[in-house]
């Protein structure tokens, strides 16, 4: 009798692996996230998690460009719309700002970040290109403000660059949990900024 042929460990799709990583993280923090229970998850060996992925650090960054990835889509969709640019402004804030604290994406930016002083100038470089889509597309939507005449007129490079530096402490603040700076308050926090910046005199 001809013995049946092994099968075969194929390994699951990498989005697979990158979904239960975001997923671990959003139900049990990273310190639910070893390479073992990801393994469990996907059916494969810590072995082969750091065959595909060589250390947790790329493992990390590699979710953080596929979260990203789903981020940018969904940030694109909000600013291709019609109507006030004022609208898609706000749009651009909500989608920026944590959900809450331990919110999973934000969790994971500050993971990577704080990986970032040892990583290599590759990894930084990665991490640099995620910031710079951000930065590009509101770059982009306060310049068609300006030329509709709904915002001031501001240097946009310069104004995006002080925006995303305030969104980022205010975020950080809601990440972490400090008291008083829940997603509401730091919501109507950058509303009133921007009221004061960016429509005053428009």
């Amino acid at each position: 009798m001809t013995p049946a042929p092994r099968r075969r460990n194929i390994a699951p799709p990498r989005e697979s692996v990158l979904a239960a990583a975001m997923a671990t993280i959003a139900e049990r923090g990273l310190d639910g996230l070893t390479m073992a229970g990801l393994g469990r998850e996907v059916g494969m060996s810590s072995g082969h998690l750091l065959y595909y992925f060589r250390t947790k650090d790329e493992l990390l960054l590699q979710t953080l460009e596929w979260s990203e990835g789903r981020l940018g889509a969904e940030r694109g969709a909000l600013l291709s719309r019609q109507g006030p640019v004022r609208e898609r402004l706000d749009a651009y804030v909500d989608l920026y700002v944590p959900d809450g604290p331990r919110d999973p994406h934000w969790t994971l930016w500050l993971e990577v970040w704080n990986r970032s002083q040892s990583a290599d100038a590759d990894a930084r470089a990665r991490q640099a290109a995620i910031e710079g889509v951000w930065h590009r597309d509101l770059v982009a939507l306060l310049a068609e403000g300006i030329s509709r005449g709904e915002f001031r007129a501001v240097d946009a490079d310069r104004y995006a660059a002080r925006l995303r530096a305030l969104l980022d402490g205010f975020s950080v603040h809601v990440a972490v949990g400090i008291p008083g700076t829940g997603r509401p308050q730091v919501l109507a926090h950058v509303r009133e900024f921007l009221d004061d910046s960016l429509f005053s005199g428009a």
